[in-house]
């Protein structure tokens, strides 16, 4: 399990970037939400990489 937490926010970024933020179901910075080990999770925090901190669980 890996648990995500958004640690900045999505004004700047360019619009995939938004929307891989939404797709993961992020509303407020400093959210924390708790995904299985996949590779889409992986490609997505890839995407976003700079905005989040993950932890494995």
């Amino acid at each position: 399990m890996l648990e995500v937490t958004l640690r900045h926010g999505i004004i700047g970024c360019n619009p995939k970037q938004r929307k891989t933020v939404k797709a993961l179901g992020f509303k407020k910075v400093n959210s924390t939400k708790t995904f299985p080990d996949s590779p889409s999770i992986r490609g997505m925090l890839r995407i976003v990489e700079h905005l989040v901190e993950v932890n494995k669980k």
